[in-house]
């Protein structure tokens, strides 16, 4: 395996030597084409164009209705094993639990002349998930199920809609609807792609719209998922998964390789990254990374991820490692440090951060509480986790007393001429008071 190592001394030799990374963003106007023509296509036909391309992707003999039963997502919940049932109860928990702190209150402030401001905080009326099916449906992707709909409904939407790919013999998988059964959510349909994006933005006759889409996809339901922006709100536009690891003499060669496996198994195009001051780790790391990748049933996708995006980078000092990290911008940051707290403050920019050496990326993909939907491709600088309040709304309060009109009306006035609007300066005299 080839994973690039490379010794850099100063941020702007990282700068020149990174140039390879900006290949990852590249989009494709190929793919925009075809989806915009699948998003028309659904706003034309509704559930004819569903079907359609539910049969021609997924499901060869598939047959409506769309919208599975609650008889059939309660059947499915009770096939699971038990112990599975248990663990994705504990794993709800701990995610319910952390964005219960997440909430957020109206609030009002009352001023001396009576005047009341405040802000009203909502959450919106109707979400809709995208659930991929894993590989053929055989792989279900409970945590995503539980990362996006959990949230909403800690925010209190009342309609959450979940749209899931089914399989080639049209079914579902048990786990997703289990998962979806033991929170609560009955509204599934068994639809995928990006004309499942185009359903939930837009409506069908069986579909109906929503206000805020959420969950990952392929390139084609990412690229669906910015064209209709705007019509509905997302949660994100997110790339391929990415970790970067701090590490110092301190950790531990063996979990080292294995957090990295875990992030380029996702994906070819996944990033896995060690930033060190360890001359030891730096040289022994590329070795056990391919000792390990080796016994890995998803080898190959891990090995074209390494080869393309991994790299093993040694660094003088713990602060231009923090420097690099910063600059990149990773969705995940393992710090694997003697005191990674001591590093915190000085990391700007990051989706999650994961704190010395017992805390492994997966163990926040599944199982912590905070959210595992992340912002990639750099886009920590300026933009966050998936939470709460991805699925509120904020309105301003204002109610405005005599006196405080009466104190401001030459003032707004004065500015509405400035900018050339009488009747906003109208507006505001007609209402004085002698």
């Amino acid at each position: 395996m080839t994973c690039r190592s490379i010794q850099v001394n100063s941020k702007e030799e990282w700068l020149n030597a990174s140039q390879w990374l900006k290949d990852r963003s590249k989009s494709s106007s190929e793919v925009e084409a075809k989806v915009a023509e699948i998003i028309a296509a659904v706003q034309k036909d509704g559930d004819a164009a569903l079907i359609a391309y539910t049969s021609q992707f997924d499901c060869q003999d598939f047959e409506p209705p769309l919208r599975l039963s609650e008889q059939d997502i309660s059947l499915a919940a009770a096939s699971i094993p038990p112990e599975d049932r248990d663990r994705i109860y504990r794993a709800a928990d701990n995610i319910r639990a952390f964005h219960e702190s997440q909430k957020e209150k109206s609030w009002f402030i009352t001023q001396s002349d009576g005047t009341i401001l405040g802000q009203r905080v909502l959450p919106v009326d109707a979400v809709g998930l995208y659930v991929p099916g894993g590989q053929g449906g055989n792989t279900p992707l409970i945590s995503t199920l539980l990362m996006n709909a959990i949230p909403a409904q800690t925010a209190g939407v009342s309609r959450i809609a979940i749209c899931t790919p089914p399989r080639k013999d049209g079914s579902v998988n048990a786990h997703i609807l289990a998962a979806a059964h033991l929170l609560g959510i009955e509204e599934i349909y068994r639809v995928g792609g990006a004309w499942s994006i185009a359903a939930m933005a837009y409506g069908t006759e069986s579909v109906a719209s929503v206000d805020v889409i959420a969950g990952p996809g392929n390139i084609f339901v990412t690229t669906a998922k910015r064209l209709v922006q705007g019509k509905v709100g997302i949660d994100m536009i997110a790339g391929p998964s990415e970790v970067l690891i701090l590490a110092d003499g301190s950790a531990n060669l063996n979990c080292l390789a294995a957090d990295l496996l875990s992030q380029a198994e996702h994906d070819a195009l996944a990033s896995a990254m060690l930033i060190t001051t360890d001359k030891r780790l730096a040289e022994e790391l590329p070795a056990e990374l391919d000792r390990q990748c080796a016994t890995l049933p998803r080898a190959d996708i891990a090995k074209r991820s390494l080869e393309n995006w991994g790299a093993v980078i040694l660094v003088p000092s713990m602060k231009l490692a923090v420097d690099i990290a910063n600059a990149i911008a990773p969705e995940h940051l393992e710090v694997a440090t003697r005191d990674p707290w001591s590093i915190l403050p000085s990391i700007r920019h990051a989706g999650a951060i994961f704190l010395g050496h017992n805390s492994p990326e997966p163990l926040g993909d599944y199982y912590a509480g905070p959210n595992h939907v992340l912002p990639t491709m750099g886009t920590a600088r300026f933009s966050e986790a998936l939470s709460v309040q991805t699925f509120c709304k904020k309105s301003s309060i204002i109610a405005a007393s005599q006196g405080f009109l009466n104190a401001s009306i030459n003032d707004v006035a004065a500015l509405a001429r400035l900018e050339g609007l009488e009747a906003h300066a109208r507006s505001v005299e007609i209402r004085r008071k002698k």
